[in-house]
């Protein structure tokens, strides 16, 4: 395949991917919107994104199997359709209780999408110019985690959240249509290989109690609650008996001889940590400018999106040039440039403008596709062709459980900052000192007047707590920049424990 034909292919298979991970960025900004249409409370609407998580993470991993049992192409081209059918389902859903079955189903159906994209389009690919395909997926599928907060926010704002769904409708169906009619049925001959029935249930269980708890700790108070130390305790047993019958099973639905690899191993774990680190900078980031800063969600989400703009243009500079250099160099100048803006990020304030919070962004966009693109290609590159899907799978659903969980620790992580913050600065908070007076004057020279003191009158107390609860989570955000800029600096080291193939594209299998 060369010419139109690959490059029609090549974004076909990237909008597949595209949809998929826009839907899990998507709803964030519109969980406020579904809850009043539903008449449901905020923390019941977040079941629309928990429920989405849970099953695409057991999913995930399913992947190799199903692929070696009804064959990727038929796989990826089913699990394309039926996602899309289900975002029209959500889109028709009137209550809560039916939109999160379908929010469900959608996740389940999602998670052959993403590493089957990778391997069909690396297949479909010359060996020389793999590391361009990866390239080109990836400049797609960056878009979407960045417009995700945009698009849903003006949809919702300018519509109404069913669009949020409705948008699927038209990428999913061409994705579809070109994918069936370009692509080689490669169904299965012979015996299909045995379902582990029981490896399966003990992956839904142990990663559904895991997500679950996760999702609901933040509310329930983690372990004060009875039902997060059950979900624990399930999830810790389902998971370490998965991993015994895993390691004893002929047919196993998660492959654990792929981490006898030194690189695939080490790579795994720099993506887990990494989205760790990440999640817990995409979620604080846009709580702090619209909890702290004042800003809504659809220009909160203006201000991330300036970082796709280097993305794109150095993301095909690095699928031209990459095979050039060594994986471990590209992927740690990311991480650096990640914890350099990170630094920058620390000495935000609450007078910091627009423009500055733009800036950063728009150059953390240099490092995203150097951690990306070089970190994706030497996880696989010591990988043997015939279990490039089983390994695919397995990595994207780590990252999947990674995310899950920087994202469910950073609100708490930033709530307990920012009380240590507070409890810090009222103590300074007196009626004696200078900055305390200079603030209650400021106060009665704009008309809250008629009282003495901080402890005078309602109106000065709130006033003094607003602004040190403010400054105080404005403390928290920075120690959370810190934290993943640290973690960075960590990972650009750590990298250098892996030993990826020199200037190597991802394997094929045949």
């Amino acid at each position: 395949m060369r010419g139109a034909r690959l490059a029609l292919l090549t974004f076909a298979l990237s909008l597949a991917t595209f949809i998929e991970v826009l839907d899990s960025t998507v709803t964030n900004v519109a969980v406020p919107a579904i809850s009043g249409s539903l008449g449901v409370s905020n923390s019941q609407g977040t079941w629309v994104i928990s429920s989405y998580s849970v099953a695409a993470a057991i999913a995930v991993p399913l992947t190799g199997w199903l692929a070696r049992r009804l064959g990727e192409t038929r796989l990826f081209v089913g699990a394309v359709l039926l996602f899309t059918l289900t975002s029209l389902l959500c889109a028709l859903a009137t209550d809560l209780p039916t939109l999160v079955a379908c929010r469900a189903l959608q996740g389940l159906f999602s998670g052959p999408m993403v590493p089957l994209s990778q391997t069909m389009l690396l297949r479909a690919f010359p060996p020389a110019k793999r590391t361009l395909a990866l390239a080109l997926w990836g400049m797609i599928v960056l878009l979407a985690p960045i417009f995700g907060p945009v698009v849903g926010g003006y949809l919702v704002d300018m519509f109404s959240w069913p669009w949020i769904f409705l948008i699927n409708l038209p990428i999913g169906l061409f994705s579809f249509v070109v994918c069936v009619t370009m692509l080689r049925d490669d169904a299965p001959r012979g015996a299909a290989p045995p379902i582990d029935f029981i490896g399966i249930a003990l992956l839904v269980a142990g990663v559904g109690a895991l997500q679950a708890m996760l999702d609901l700790g933040h509310d329930a108070g983690w372990f004060d609650s009875t039902l997060i130390v059950t979900l624990a305790v399930v999830a810790a047993l389902a998971l370490v008996s998965l991993l015994l019958w895993e390691a004893g099973e002929g047919q196993p639905v998660i492959d654990l001889s792929l981490f006898r690899d030194r690189t695939f191993s080490f790579c795994v774990l720099v993506i887990s940590l990494g989205m760790v680190s990440f999640s817990m900078v995409g979620v604080v980031f846009p709580l702090w400018l619209q909890s702290v800063m004042g800003y809504n969600a659809f220009h909160a989400g203006l201000a991330t999106a300036p970082l796709g703009v280097l993305a794109l243009v150095c993301s095909i500079l690095l699928g031209l040039h990459a095979h050039r250099f060594d994986a471990r160099v590209l992927a740690t100048f990311g991480f650096l440039v990640f914890a350099a803006v990170l630094w920058w990020d620390t000495h935000f304030t609450l007078t910091t403008s627009f423009t500055q919070i733009v800036t950063p962004n728009l150059i953390q966009g240099i490092g995203l596709p150097c951690f990306f693109i070089p970190l994706t290609a030497a996880t696989l590159s010591r990988v043997p062709d015939h279990k490039l899907a089983a390994a695919s799978s397995l990595s994207n659903f780590l990252r999947t459980l990674a995310s899950a969980f920087g994202t469910a620790m950073s609100v708490t992580l930033w709530d307990d900052r920012a009380s240590f913050h507070y409890a810090t600065l009222a103590q300074s908070v007196t009626k004696a000192s200078d900055g305390t007076q200079h603030f209650v004057a400021s106060l009665h020279a704009i008309g809250v007047s008629g009282m003495s003191g901080i402890s005078g009158g309602a109106g000065e107390v709130a006033a003094l707590h607003q602004v040190t609860k403010q400054q105080a989570y404005m403390m928290a955000t920075s120690d959370m920049f810190l934290i993943a800029c640290v973690t960075c600096v960590g990972l650009a080291a750590l990298m250098w424990l892996t030993r990826p193939r020199r200037g190597a594209a991802m394997p094929s299998g045949h």
